[in-house]
């Protein structure tokens, strides 16, 4: 059975909050990290973008358990924050690691959910034998024009997750999509950041997509949001994901381990897989774990996991856990944030 074999994470250290993100700009800054449900944010350094952080992710998978990438047979690396508009940020991935060049690399975009497309996409590849080893990453320095809703929310980290059928820390057992035409997010190709429908992006987009995917995926396995100890869900804002579980049935403790959002903000590709990574180093051998991610645009991936007597052994060798990363955190003042994003767009 398909499975992860290893996983990794990475969170940039610096951090700053909402509300002086709204001072800066003159806006109501009270009760600003309330309203979101975000404290905080993690904020990539001005040296770093989606592939250095892809890159740390992946070293950190690679650690735990001496992983070999020179065996990887593919990789995917989804993200909306690619360095280039042309020039595969895969392959340059792939060359800083050191994996072997008979390899399939490919970049994903789907919004926020080009990671978890990624795992999809190898899982097959992988359970057919076709290929041993896939790696699968999202990662992203989520875009944001200045001043615009989505900055206060809107971070950078990675997810990296090597997919193997042998010595599984969590299986693999189903997965499903829900798709539809759904503008409620985009940019054009010669636009500086992304636009959005508002208050558009809620209702039709992320509960119709999240929901019929999840929902699709549990009438599909027959099984109940009861049989699961974690869910993870996408988390664009502190409010989405707790209403998403809500109506399918899930409890606030069942996605309680998961929740990141609320401490580094919504890293786009990365949120939902650096939320099952939070699981993955608490959960117990045997336990049953629900994720659905969102993509604008717009789309929606759901799967079910199992976890193995196997975890218990990388969880005590893993020394760069998704809570160390957030407790290793530096400040910031805005006007670094704003000097980045002049540098960066040349505005």
């Amino acid at each position: 059975m398909i499975g992860i074999i290893s996983y990794g994470v990475y969170i940039p250290k610096y951090r700053i909050k909402p509300s002086q993100i709204a001072q800066a700009w003159g806006k109501e800054a009270a009760d600003m990290e309330k309203s979101l449900g975000v404290l905080e944010k993690a904020v990539a350094s001005v040296d770093e973008d989606a592939i250095t952080l892809a890159v740390e992710a992946t070293l950190n998978a690679a650690s735990v358990i001496q992983f070999d990438l020179g065996k990887i047979g593919a990789i995917t690396v989804g993200s909306e924050s690619h360095p280039y508009a042309v020039k595969p940020s895969s392959t340059t991935i792939a060359g800083i690691l050191g994996l072997s060049e008979q390899l399939l690399a490919v970049d994903l975009e789907f919004a926020c959910k080009a990671g978890t497309a990624g795992i999809q996409l190898l899982s097959g590849l992988t359970e057919s034998k076709r290929i041993k080893y896939c790696l699968a990453i999202g990662s992203d320095m989520a875009q944001s024009k200045p001043a615009d809703v989505l900055e206060y929310t809107a971070s950078s980290a990675a997810a990296s997750f090597i997919l193997g059928t042998q010595d599984t820390l969590a299986n693999i057992l189903d997965f499903t999509s829900y798709s539809s035409d759904t503008p409620d997010f985009w940019r054009r190709d010669t636009e500086k950041f992304p636009s959005h429908g508002g208050r558009f992006t809620g209702e039709p987009a992320y509960f119709t997509h999240v929901i019929g995917a999840s929902s699709k995926l549990l009438e599909k396995t027959q099984l109940k949001p009861v049989d699961f100890t974690h869910a993870v869900f996408h988390m664009p804002n502190g409010k989405f994901p707790k209403e998403a579980a809500k109506r399918l049935g899930f409890s606030a403790e069942q996605i309680k381990s998961g929740f990141v959002v609320s401490q580094i903000g919504n890293p786009y590709s990365a949120s939902s897989l650096v939320g099952l990574a939070a699981v993955l180093d608490i959960a117990k051998p045997k336990q049953k774990i629900f994720m659905c991610s969102y993509g604008s645009g717009a789309g929606a991936d759901a799967f079910v996991m199992e976890t193995t007597p196997l975890l218990r052994k990388f969880q005590r060798k893993n020394t760069n856990s998704v809570q160390s990363q957030i407790h290793h955190k530096q400040m910031i003042d805005y006007s670094l944030v704003a000097r980045n994003i002049i540098n960066k767009y040349r505005i």
